[in-house]
């Protein structure tokens, strides 16, 4: 560290009391002491080896790992709820480093993403230009709030030297496949020496060397990690994009900009993440998250246990899957999902004899009403198709399936409640026990057959019934052939004969299905990351070799994609990067000499880059490898605790629970099973803090109006004289309520801001903004600043008195806030901690006379992770030359930590009667005696005997009187 004692230089104003803590002595010590720990690298966390290698000593304390998740770099900057959760992480980073931890705090940005690219659509500026300059900004408003990060592992995602290694992970993924029986990723090398040496049969019962290269590829591609695949998406002609099941709304519609989803067939790339399905779930188990985000992540795996049974129909088969088996033999129909790629396969050319009119939907072919059914399906949302509406919808497609328990042929419709993102997009409907099923059966007239056994006495003739009835307590019925039979059965055992069945007779087997889809991996957009893939002639993907990475974004001169009408579900997707023939067109030699190639003109979705940033923190400008093993294994290697490794604290939205959380976990279980880290999930301990919130003040045509122009009057609002209603809302600059940590600062200082932040409430809980409270912190610091600093001299008003002459009461106070502060910033309780140190600094302020100088020293250190600014400032002027950040922060002395006495309430009849003084370490005969003996309690009495004393010490005593 430097000698320099910025606290020397230190301005003096010319007011009443010339050296009072004002905002703009604020102002100049935090601008001051932010340059001093720049030009210091005070934040810097050395790794064990590297160019980032440091300090020893440091290295070898325990670490701790310490992250915000990524921010997005607006254009409209920060305002005052946006930095509540990095300030909380920066108070818990100072606390660690003061309790002797190497720690890792650093911040970068996810700056990859449609805000950007849109604003470049609009203004003609390049993406990086108006993103970078958005980053500065943002930079310059977190370095004002005195954010302790290390900056030299900074970085965003739209750097080259980064997404060089999403790219590269990208190819990691696509050279992989899943070996279900070894559990884990291998390198799609080895699956291919298994084809080639006969090991594992070929698709089709050809050799591989019988394959053509296009053959090969095919097969592969239906076993690697990436793939790309002609399947059902959703495509918003709005964006011009297809988007991921998580980025559509649950009314259909797009997360950003609100418009109309429609369900197509495209060619796209995906990342079979379903492979990891089963680990995703288990390994939640170990993970220090908060349950509803586990519970989110659970749900949204969905994972259920049934069968997969087989329909046969012309020579093949339609699969469904179901948790209900059992009830196989009340299966009368089937449905498949409109989008079903079957559905072409098994629709005649004509209408089957007798066909009711009812299933044709009017139509005077089969394929005529499949084509019109499909239009008006892809114009519902998902949630639409699953709404509980009683008019079902749906046509027959002309043909039929045989059911494989008693050989009946069943007609097969297409129907919008049947989705194909769900199972296999096909079910065997069994009215009896479905509502959904008993409504469609009902509308068109199919059978419905009771196979469990009512219990509700409403009789097993299902012409009487209202509604279906579903029960796993019942036994079943009317479910027998030949070789099995159910009656008789419950429901349990009924499912275990069943589908013992079904392997017996190869109709089907039992299973495992998940809810988790496929992660949509292609974005129709410019920004983004391109993908190191290029086709040759015949169509077939090829990874671009490392040596060839990063591959740039080439300079467009239209960084739109072609958007559509955004009801116009009849159209496709054009990319940016396929208007760019020069890039998209090249000669490359990957290996067998140059050839002609076409690039792939998608890009990645936005949550490439967030999938692994926390491993270029470890490692930021290592261009040889993702991340060296040594670093990677020191800063989140598995250990005591951490089974499978991760970072210690991640803090950030709830919002991300089934988007960037379960993605990450993905990539880094792959590079886990890849061998290129040792952490098999990304993050070991999560904390999603609340939302800090603001008033909306709306006129009578429900229009925003500015919130800092509302004056309130007798109880009510009012905007230019205008009456105006009030609702507890989001802050935004749309709802002209945002205040931003620019103002705050400037008119009390960041450590104000800071403190006031940490002081709303709980950490997880929101809570509303109120610019009028802030004042109450900035008291505070004034506070803490007289007790230590002579407001007229400038000169420290400490003395120097040895610990043993200092009033008992002083240092109870002193030691009692020590090890109430340790244990809620370990805690995470800021809110508590800060208000111990209010306690204590008032008890000093109260006290009179100077303050102890080694009660100011350990006052100064309680205060420095919340307010780092002026703590700095008073430890220079209390006569240190070391960085208060890197101080050990106060240990209490237990023995002053216990209070000396205790308040006993003494209750008779429920009634308090009497307070009692009493030692902590009391026991219940002594308090009960002591409380028998109380004058107030003997009065009480008025020599009434005594029924029965209750003694809870030390601090109640309840007495029935007789």
């Amino acid at each position: 560290m430097s000698e320099t004692n910025p606290a020397a230089t230190a301005p003096v104003s010319a007011d009443a009391a010339p050296h009072r803590y004002t905002a703009a002595m604020a102002a100049e010590i935090e601008a001051r002491w932010q340059d001093f720990w720049d030009a210091e690298g005070t934040y810097a966390a050395p790794n064990p080896k590297g160019d980032l290698a440091g300090d020893p000593e440091l290295v070898a304390r325990p670490k701790k790992f310490i992250m915000d998740m990524f921010p997005y770099p607006s254009g409209a900057g920060l305002h005052v709820g946006h930095p509540l959760g990095y300030i909380a992480t920066d108070v818990f980073a100072r606390f660690q480093r003061m309790t002797g931890h190497n720690v890792l705090h650093t911040l970068g940005f996810d700056a990859f993403g449609l805000p950007a690219e849109q604003y470049a659509v609009q203004t003609g500026t390049h993406p990086r230009v108006s993103t970078e300059a958005n980053m500065e900004n943002m930079k310059s408003q977190l370095r004002r709030l005195g954010l302790g990060h290390d900056k030299r592992r900074s970085f965003a995602t739209i750097d080259p030297e980064y997404y060089k290694w999403t790219q590269w992970i990208f190819l990691q993924i696509f050279d992989s496949w899943y070996d279900d029986e070894a559990k884990k990723a291998r390198p799609i090398a080895e699956l291919v020496a298994q084809f080639e040496a006969g090991e594992r049969a070929v698709p089709g019962g050809r050799t591989w060397s019988a394959l053509t290269e296009a053959e090969r590829a095919d097969v592969l591609g239906e076993y690697r990690l990436a793939y790309a695949s002609d399947a059902p998406v959703n495509w918003c002609p709005g964006l011009g994009t297809v988007l991921a099941n998580e980025e559509v709304t649950a009314d259909g519609r797009s997360e950003r900009g609100n418009f109309p989803v429609f369900k197509s067939k495209l060619r796209q790339w995906n990342m079979r993440i379903t492979a990891y399905a089963d680990r995703l779930l288990d390994d939640l188990d170990q993970l220090d998250w908060p349950e509803a985000i586990k519970l989110q992540q659970r749900n949204w795996i969905g994972r259920s246990e049934g069968a997969r049974v087989d329909f046969p129909i012309d020579g093949e088969r339609i699969t469904v899957f179901t948790t209900r088996p059992d009830t196989l033999f009340g299966a009368t129909y089937m449905v498949l999902a409109p989008e079903h790629p079957l559905v072409e396969k098994f629709t005649p050319d004509a209408w089957p004899e007798g066909t009711r009119d009812a299933w044709t939907g009017g139509h005077a072919t089969p394929a005529e009403a499949v084509a019109a059914y499909r239009a008006q399906a892809a114009s519902k949302s998902d949630v639409e198709r699953q709404a509980e509406a009683k008019d079902k919808t749906g046509v027959f497609i002309g043909a039929y399936a045989t059911n494989p328990v008693n050989g009946e042929q069943v007609p097969v419709f297409i129907a919008d409640y049947v989705l194909m993102g769900y199972g296999t997009g096909a079910i065997m409907a069994v009215p009896a026990g479905d509502q959904r099923d008993f409504e469609f059966a009902r509308a068109f007239e199919l059978p419905i057959r009771c196979i469990v056994e009512p219990t509700d006495g409403r009789g097993t003739d299902t012409s009487t019934w209202e509604d279906a009835f579903a029960s796993y307590d019942a036994k079943i019925m009317n479910s027998a052939n030949d070789a099995v039979s159910l009656d008789g059965l419950p429901v349990v055992e009924a499912k275990e004969r069943i589908t013992e069945w079904l392997e017996r007779t190869g109709a089907g087997e039992g299973t495992v299905n998940f809810r988790l889809r496929d992660w949509l991996f292609s974005r129709q957009r410019y920004w983004g990351e391109p993908f190191p893939i290029v086709y040759d002639e015949d169509g077939i993907a090829h990874p671009l070799p490392a040596s060839m990475l990063p591959l740039e974004l080439p300079e467009v001169e239209d960084y739109s994609p072609r958007t559509f009408d955004p009801d116009d579900a009849d159209t496709e997707p054009e990319t940016p990067l396929s208007r760019n023939e020069d890039w998209v067109n090249v000669t490359l030699d990957l290996g067998d000499g140059p050839k002609k190639y076409r690039r792939e003109t998608n890009t990645m979705p936005n949550w490439a880059g967030s999938c692994w940033y926390e491993l270029r923190y470890l490692d930021p400008h290592n261009g040889e490898r993702l991340v060296d093993p040594e670093i990677e294994q020191y800063w989140m290697g598995p250990r005591e605790g951490l089974p499978h490794g991760g970072v210690d604290l991640y803090v950030g939205g709830a919002e991300h629970a089934v988007l960037h959380l379960l993605y990450a976990r993905f990539w880094s279980k792959v590079l886990f099973d890849l061998g290129h880290v040792s952490s098999a999930e990304p993050f070991h301990k999560l904390f999603n803090q609340g939302m800090i919130q603001a008033y909306v003040y709306r006129d009578s045509r429900g229009i925003a109006v500015p919130a800092a122009e509302v004056e309130e009057r007798d109880g009510a609002y009012y905007y230019q004289g205008e009456k105006v209603s009030r609702l507890l809302g989001k802050m935004g600059k749309s709802l002209k309520n945002a205040v931003t940590p620019d103002e705050i600062c400037a008119e009390y200082g960041a450590d104000t801001l800071r403190l006031y932040e940490m002081a709303m409430g709980p950490l997880d809980v929101s809570r509303p903004w109120d610019t009028r409270a802030v004042v109450g912190q900035f008291r505070l610091l004034q506070r803490l600043w007289r007790n230590v600093v002579d407001e007229n001299t400038g000169e420290l008003s400490v003395v120097d008195v040895a610990e043993a002459d200092i009033d008992a009461d002083t240092l109870r106070a002193l030691h009692k806030a020590i090890d109430g502060v340790r244990q809620d910033l370990e805690g995470m309780r800021f809110n508590t901690a800060i208000a111990k140190v209010t306690e204590l600094n008032n008890h000093l302020t109260k006290a009179g006379g100077p303050v102890p100088r080694s009660v100011a020293e350990r006052l100064v250190l309680l205060v420095a992770p919340l307010a780092p600014h002026v703590a700095e400032e008073l430890w220079r002027k209390l006569g240190h030359e070391t960085s208060v950040v890197h101080e050990d922060f106060p240990v209490a002395d237990p023995a002053y930590v216990v209070d000396e006495t205790v308040t006993c309430v003494v209750q008779i009849k429920g009634k308090v009667k009497a307070r009692l003084e009493v030692a902590p370490s009391i026991s219940d005969d002594d308090l009960e005696k002591a409380a028998l003996a109380d004058e107030k309690v003997v009065a009480a009495l008025g020599g009434a005997g005594i029924r029965k004393v209750i003694v809870r010490a030390p601090k109640l005593v309840n007495i029935v009187p007789a």
